[in-house]
């Protein structure tokens, strides 16, 4: 049976109990991360500007979270992806080396909504996109990233195709149909790397507004083609390129709606790639647990998995003197020197005044990469760095299980605190916890007043 029939059934027939309430529980602690990065990105300009772009198409019926307006649901569903992915506080499927939440929950909140569905049915879908996204980017084996595609915004589109699809009730064949539809809809380029362009930002709201195109289109009976992922053309073969031959297309459908990956998404403990969290992690250790002045240092090992170098580490001119916020959280050099001469790596460190300051940039220069020869990738992101001071001492720290991956997670309470610590930078602590106990509440709720909530319209 193809991939894409495999998961058209499994989206057709997957019922609310099927799903064990652990997981159904996870899946919401993912959703009130998102909720509060979400409401967090409202304040910054990208945000802003975003929204004025999209409100050029007019008003509509689908709240934005945290701005009090509404769009048309794919309008919103834009907006809402870019909310969650924004500061890149999101979470990760470690396997895959996926966001998906980031445009599975804004296409599942949208839709949802729109149809007047329960908040049950909401997470349901939610719970489908995730698992359909980790499995197939777990294929890839890390793969889109060496050919500069971003499976969060490629993947994510399949994932939202097969939510969209659910909500609005196709059947079994118009789910298969519509992931055909998706593959010309799909995309999300790497280029961003070069220079700290917005234009990731974009690609979860992206996959989740194609998603319901496709879905639109399948269930109208436009046709599409059926060897979506393993086609002469499809999926892995257009994108990948040689790399295709690395694939694992077992992994797409094994243990799918008995081995949930939910289970398996990690919380970011801080607000950048998760690519540099192991070797950021090991700086900050090093600050607290030994005395030295960062002007002492000679030279610094960051040691990396060596799928990840393409992605932070090069250019590494670049990497050395980051531009703005999105070039320095997709540094090693400067993540590893904020670790280093500040003892943290957090949203203030992403601030104009914090990438430009002269001591932190003087040991970014510092920073040297070298592929990581006991790096556990794509299971855990390990990281290590190396320090050579002008007395002669070598400091060492090593993650070699990044915090927050599946051995190693944040718990309920940690998710919580970095809600509300990311909430209030825009609601009051009354609000924050309201909404808090509403997204915990939410299998018991209407997915319309839930939407409603978010989008300041209680």
């Amino acid at each position: 049976m193809p991939i894409a029939q495999t998961f058209a059934r499994f989206a057709n027939q997957l019922r609310d109990g099927d799903i064990p309430q652990s997981v159904r529980e996870r899946a919401r602690y993912l959703i009130l991360d998102a909720v509060g990065i979400a409401l967090a990105s409202t304040q910054y300009e990208f945000a802003h500007r975003t929204l004025s772009a999209a409100s050029e198409f007019g008003d509509g019926d689908s709240d934005v979270i945290g701005f009090g307006v509404r769009l048309a649901l794919r309008d919103a569903v834009l907006i809402n992806g870019l909310l969650v992915h924004g500061l890149d506080y999101d979470d990760t499927h470690t396997r895959g080396v996926i966001h998906a939440t980031a445009s599975c929950f804004p296409c599942a909140l949208g839709v949802a909504a729109a149809s007047k569905l329960s908040g049950r049915e909401l997470v349901t879908s939610y719970v489908i996109g995730v698992e359909v996204a980790a499995r197939l980017g777990s294929v890839a084996k890390g793969g889109f990233h060496q050919t500069g595609f971003h499976p969060t915004g490629l993947i994510g589109t399949f994932a939202c195709t097969l939510i969209a699809g659910r909500l609005r009730g196709l059947n079994e064949r118009q789910l298969a149909m519509a992931q055909g539809i998706a593959l010309s809809l799909a995309s999300g380029s790497l280029e961003f790397l070069q220079d700290g362009a917005w234009t990731k930002r974009i690609h979860p709201g992206w996959a989740g507004a194609a998603g319901i195109t496709a879905a639109a289109l399948a269930r109208n009976g436009f046709i599409g083609p059926k060897a979506v992922y393993e086609g002469r053309f499809g999926l892995f073969n257009s994108h990948l390129g040689a790399l295709a031959e690395q694939c694992d297309y077992s992994l797409a459908t094994e243990g799918l709606g008995e081995t949930w990956e939910v289970s398996a998404v990690a919380v970011k403990p801080l607000p950048a790639c998760h690519f540099t969290h192991a070797c950021a992690d090991s700086a900050i250790f090093l600050h607290h647990e030994h005395d030295f002045d960062p002007r002492d240092i000679v030279a610094v090992r960051a040691l990396v998995p060596a799928e990840v170098i393409k992605t932070v580490c090069e250019p590494l001119a670049n990497k050395r003197k980051p531009q703005n916020s999105y070039d320095a959280q997709f540094s090693i050099p400067y993540a590893v020197a904020s670790g280093l001469v500040r003892g943290r790596f957090g949203l203030a460190e992403l601030e104009p005044e914090s990438i430009a300051d002269p001591i932190v940039l003087e040991v970014a220069n510092k920073v040297a990469y070298e592929a990581d020869p006991a790096s556990a990738f794509p299971k855990y992101y390990s990281g290590e760095v190396v320090v050579t001071l002008r007395d002669g001492r070598e400091l060492r720290h090593r993650e070699h299980v990044n915090r927050g991956a599946s051995d190693r997670p944040l718990s309920a309470s940690d998710i919580i605190s970095k809600y509300l610590e990311n909430a209030s930078m825009a609601v009051s602590e009354a609000r924050a916890k309201q909404i808090l106990e509403t997204v915990l509440a939410l299998d018991d709720i209407k997915a319309n007043e839930f939407s409603r909530n978010l989008g300041g319209r209680v």
